[in-house]
């Protein structure tokens, strides 16, 4: 790894630090798989079956704050471990719910590996950021999340093969999940394993003082938060219906499995995106990358949307490459200049995942309306885009004066 961690006596640490970042990548993006194959198990419609990410995301939410309380009380060492081991319980779930050929059960199992995936989020960053000199955190930082877009773009290829196909019995079909999930968990349960002997820096908070008032206040945070909300929507709602988009007659006709061989490059996208990114950023400002990868998002769901076959399949994959910096350069401008509300509105902004939550579902709502379908419902994502344009042209300016408050 060169020069991106450097010879330190955390290198191990690092490297089973990059894990937690593919372990959530991996569970997220199999939810890809999981949508289309329970769609048939279960005979629902797109928006009972997208209540599959409603119930992920929801928990980025519901579980942020009390994530955060739980680190507190119990450090950051041990969080790692409680995460890891709810990912592991939470897949397990998956046994009964497989045997009962449940689909509440399913989802409550959904529910907890992303209530653990949330307690490692709340711990990784901070940690990789110790893991070695403080000038090369940038890219400790970069590297780990390029871990997680190889996970999002290798674990749905796997799950398309092992879970998706045509069984004789819905108990067939049910029990096609138990396979992947189980190895999850047993993954998830060796590495909090290490992680309870491993010897870790101590994560030092460098606040001081707690910050009072309403740090939305501040313009540029506000409409930042509605712009990381709108992206992770826009983003996550596109991966759930790939399979079903791509199955579509007017579109390219694939079986499902076929079509699943197709998501690794609708999220390989993201990967090969943030690392030209960093380099793109070296030269040119975060607002003027984000303003092109906006615009290039609402010019290929237009796409997308006003064409058919092979052309309307590659303009919605492309997208994904877009994707790939919109979060980390919304997350820089809605803080800069915040100072000693930083870390304040950092905890806003985590919480913004919750549009994975909502925007699949009400995309599912189009989708199942007749006059609209699954073809046109892509106009949500496209206005989810158009509002991002609107944050890199104005939104991620401050109002005349707002940030004197900061000094105040």
């Amino acid at each position: 790894m060169g020069n991106t961690v450097g010879k330190n006596k955390y290198t191990g640490a690092f490297a089973m630090m990059t894990s937690l970042f593919f372990i959530w990548g991996a569970i997220v993006s199999l939810n890809d798989i999981l949508i289309p194959h329970f769609k048939g198990l279960f005979d629902m419609n797109y928006t009972e079956t997208m209540l599959i990410q409603f119930c992920f995301f929801g928990a980025y939410f519901l579980m942020a704050i009390p994530a955060s309380m739980l680190i507190e009380r119990i450090g950051y060492k041990k969080g790692i471990s409680a995460g890891l081991v709810t990912i592991g319980v939470g897949a397990l779930i998956f046994l009964p719910a497989s045997w009962l050929i449940s689909y509440p059960l399913f989802l409550f199992g959904l529910f907890m590996m992303a209530t653990g995936s949330v307690i490692l989020q709340v711990v990784a960053n901070p940690y990789i950021i110790v893991l070695g000199p403080s000038k090369t955190a940038s890219s400790r930082l970069n590297l780990a999340q390029g871990i997680n877009s190889l996970a999002t773009t290798i674990a749905p290829l796997a799950g398309g093969l092992i879970i998706l196909g045509h069984y004789a019995s819905p108990k067939k079909a049910a029990a096609a999940v138990e396979g992947p999930y189980i190895g999850l968990a047993i993954f998830a349960f060796a590495v909090a394993a290490v992680f309870s002997f491993l010897k870790l820096p101590q994560v030092i908070e460098t606040g001081g003082e707690k910050v009072k008032g309403n740090v939305l206040k501040f313009r540029q945070l506000r409409l930042g938060a509605i712009a990381l909300m709108l992206y992770v929507g826009a983003e996550v709602a596109i991966g759930s219906f790939i399979i079903n988009f791509l199955a579509e007659p007017n579109i390219a006709g694939f079986t499902e499995k076929t079509a699943a061989t197709y998501i690794p490059l609708y999220w390989g996208g993201l990967m090969v995106g943030r690392f030209l990114g960093s380099a793109i950023l070296q030269r040119v400002s975060a607002q003027k990358v984000l303003l092109i990868a906006a615009v290039a998002s609402v010019v290929l769901l237009a796409i997308t949307i006003l064409t058919n076959g092979y052309v309307s399949m590659w303009s919605m994959l492309a997208v994904g490459l877009f994707n790939s910096i919109m979060w980390s350069n919304i997350f820089t401008l809605s803080i800069n200049g915040l100072g000693k509300y930083t870390n304040k509105a950092s905890g806003i902004l985590v919480m913004a995942p919750v549009g994975g939550a909502i925007f699949p579902l009400l995309q599912g709502v189009l989708a199942d309306m007749p006059a609209i379908g699954l073809h046109l419902s892509y106009i949500l994502p496209l206005l989810c885009y158009a509002f991002i344009i609107y944050y890199a042209v104005n939104g991620y300016k401050p109002k005349p004066g707002e940030l004197e408050l900061v000094e105040a």
